[in-house]
């Protein structure tokens, strides 16, 4: 069952040797690439707001986009923001759908793959299906 669009707002935090013209800069850049993708549109949203956990002091600068997309393009958008954010100054991307977010770090890409893919089993278009289990797991003998 299709249900039309998703609207996913995505909150980038910069680190805190950086500055808020620095992270337009990289808000805009990620605005390009995301566009690049099979997404209806990518808007800037310049709020102030602080994502939920972050200390206003450790946030220094924030910057916002609002991604418009087809359930299907989820997993293209949430592979793309873990690969970008790898190279970028930018501490976090907290992605918000609906009432779920999820926070990307410049972590290990393991662990990333790991929330993207508990991520995509909930929203994702295939979400009604259940979860694949991992090669190797629970072979008794």
């Amino acid at each position: 069952m299709s249900r039309g669009t998703q609207r996913m707002r995505l909150v980038l935090t910069g680190r805190q040797d950086g500055d808020r013209e620095e992270l337009d800069e990289l808000t805009l850049q990620l605005r390009e690439r995301l566009l690049e993708l099979d997404v209806d549109d990518v808007e800037l949203n310049r709020s102030g707001d602080i994502p939920d956990g972050a200390k206003p002091v450790d946030a220094i600068a924030v910057g916002a986009l609002a991604v418009t997309m087809a359930p299907i393009a989820l997993r293209s958008v949430l592979d793309l923001v873990r690969t970008w954010i790898e190279n970028r100054p930018v501490r976090t991307v907290a992605l918000t759908l609906g009432e779920d977010s999820l926070e990307l770090e410049a972590v290990s890409a393991a662990d990333q793959q790991r929330l993207i893919e508990a991520f995509l089993a909930a929203h994702g278009p295939d979400a009604q299906e259940p979860p694949t289990p991992e090669p190797g797991g629970g072979q008794g003998h």
